[in-house]
């Protein structure tokens, strides 16, 4: 039997890649509200462990090149790391389509 899980990576300019098991990408990537399956994965212990590599001031560098969130919405780190898992996991969903 074959237990091991296929991973995809998505490459950013100021935090370099992340990557994710194909299972995560789904949950995280799919249409419309991602949050609560967002939140749900990273209580998972891989996904932590990724997270956790991520400099917060070059999260902020990262997350204001999309301009879709202003310097307030910025501040809060977790928030931030909800918003790079969920274009990490987006960004490998249209590699795969």
């Amino acid at each position: 039997m074959n237990t091991s899980k296929e991973f995809k990576e998505a490459y950013f300019n100021y935090i370099g890649s992340i990557t994710l098991p194909i299972e995560v990408v789904h949950s995280c990537g799919h249409g419309g509200d991602c949050t609560n399956d967002i939140i749900e994965c990273m209580q998972l212990p891989e996904i932590k462990a990724e997270l956790a590599e991520i400099d917060p001031k070059q999260l902020v560098k990262e997350l204001e090149e999309y301009g879709a969130w202003d310097e307030t919405e910025l501040q809060d780190h977790n928030n931030n790391l909800e918003r790079i898992l969920w274009l990490a996991a987006s960004s490998i969903l249209e590699e795969l389509d």
